[in-house]
């Protein structure tokens, strides 16, 4: 996980800096166009350089990387936070992990999720008494206001949600 959060962060920099005219061009007209084929084998003629695209980070889902991150995204919020304790040999948290996120995400930034990997943060799992997996808590104003162990269906979820919304 977090070799992807550095990848990404890399790749975002990288393509957000706008590059000398002088050092791309050269690159762009020889190293990133492709020759193009014909039936008589290669011709001079390359096609346009090819584009990358990329997507937003999702802005309403973090992992949590330590207690001081724990305490500074999660408690000091002032929105409502869902924190998922989970784990990577856990079957029903790769099955509720994705379905709240999109639950979550629906709410359009009225409420945010922590991702908590017990196994990197057990601390996190023992001062929260997370005694199974799944275990999701509902924190506002720092407090936890609700809190459910196991998977739950998409209505559940909501009804979850809208009660930590308010």
């Amino acid at each position: 996980m977090a070799q992807r959060l550095l990848l990404r962060r890399f790749l975002t920099s990288v393509i957000s800096r706008k590059p000398p005219q002088g050092v791309w061009a050269s690159l762009t007209s020889k190293t990133l166009q492709t020759p193009q084929y014909n039936a008589g084998g290669l011709t001079g003629m390359p096609s346009p350089a090819r584009t990358v695209h990329t997507t937003r980070v999702c802005s309403t889902t973090f992992n949590v990387q330590d207690g001081p991150d724990f305490q500074d995204r999660v408690v000091n919020s002032e929105t409502p936070v869902v924190v998922d304790f989970h784990a990577q040999w856990c079957g029903p948290c790769k099955i509720l992990g994705p379905r709240l996120e999109k639950m979550v995400a629906k709410q359009h930034g009225k409420v945010v999720m922590a991702k908590v990997d017990i196994d990197d943060h057990t601390d996190l799992a023992i001062e929260y008494e997370v005694s199974a997996v799944p275990t999701v808590l509902a924190i506002k104003n720092g407090d936890v206001v609700d809190k459910f162990v196991g998977i739950k269906d998409e209505d559940q979820l909501e009804a979850f949600l809208k009660k930590l919304i308010g």
